[in-house]
């Protein structure tokens, strides 16, 4: 993957920590979706339970209530979009795909349902493994890395790889977590050292826009946020990212095509 990529965030929930990405019917889902694809996204990345921190468990029927009508009027819409699920559930994943999905993002790394992995071996699509401890309700808990944070997220993705690898799975991305089980500090540690993380030989998907390590910081809200996420985007990618998965696709195609013009020059 040469020139980087854009995600963009597609919600189907009625909580996103971020108001100006929750969308109330199908038909303004269908109009942002067909924006962000004229704005520069490749993908479009649809979820229906809210992974923010604290955020309130969604039943597994809420979930697929919520993603599946859009998820099949997007791949409807837009055959050209290439439609990610954000879930942790095999069954989501499952249902999604048959409606229309084509690659599986999951925060969770196969680590809060146990068939997700098999799962996604049977289907032969492309999956984001992120790395994330505990659940989005406790994950602030467990942000003590011992060995180092790097050691830790290399351990980690080097023992999913293989057990991906094993079950058929050719394409994965890795999606190092920002903010999932990680202080301020360290999600900043994170993004300075993120080239340390091109020894998987695998893309690198990164999930910043408008986070609490931007707008905290700078004391602003999420809404104020689009300065700050430009910044944090920037850095990504001069340390290596591949995919850059955000609210704001226009700035984040912007954003690339302005790194890229330094680089060549």
């Amino acid at each position: 993957m040469e020139v980087p990529l854009v995600m963009g965030i597609l919600n189907a929930t009625p909580d996103s920590f971020y108001a100006n990405s929750r969308v109330s019917n199908l038909d303004m889902t269908l109009t942002r979706a067909g924006q962000m694809l004229a704005d520069g996204a490749t993908f479009l990345d649809i979820g229906g339970y809210s992974t923010r921190p604290g955020a309130p468990e969604v039943s597994e029927q809420e979930e697929l209530d919520r993603v599946l009508p859009v998820i099949e009027a997007v791949a409807q819409a837009y055959p050209e979009a290439l439609i990610s699920v954000d879930t942790f559930r095999a069954r989501v994943a499952r249902e999604a795909a048959q409606k229309g999905a084509h690659i599986i993002n999951d925060v969770s790394g196969g680590s809060l349902d146990e068939g997700m992995l098999e799962t996604i071996g049977r289907l032969g699509i492309p999956y984001i493994l992120m790395h994330m401890r505990g659940t989005p309700q406790t994950m602030a808990s467990y942000t003590e890395y011992p060995n180092g944070l790097l050691e830790e997220l290399i351990s980690y993705f080097t023992e999913k790889i293989a057990r991906l690898r094993a079950l058929g799975v050719k394409d994965i991305l890795l999606d190092p977590g920002f903010g999932f089980a990680k202080t301020m500090d360290q999600n900043y540690f994170l993004l300075n050292h993120l080239r340390e993380l091109e020894m998987l030989e695998l893309p690198l998907l990164i999930g910043l826009s408008r986070k609490g390590m931007i707008y905290k910081p700078l004391q602003v809200t999420p809404a104020e946020a689009l300065p700050g996420t430009i910044v944090a985007n920037t850095l990504a990618l001069l340390n290596g990212a591949n995919i850059l998965r955000v609210h704001d696709v226009k700035e984040a195609a912007q954003t690339i095509q302005l790194v890229e013009k330094t680089r060549t020059a």
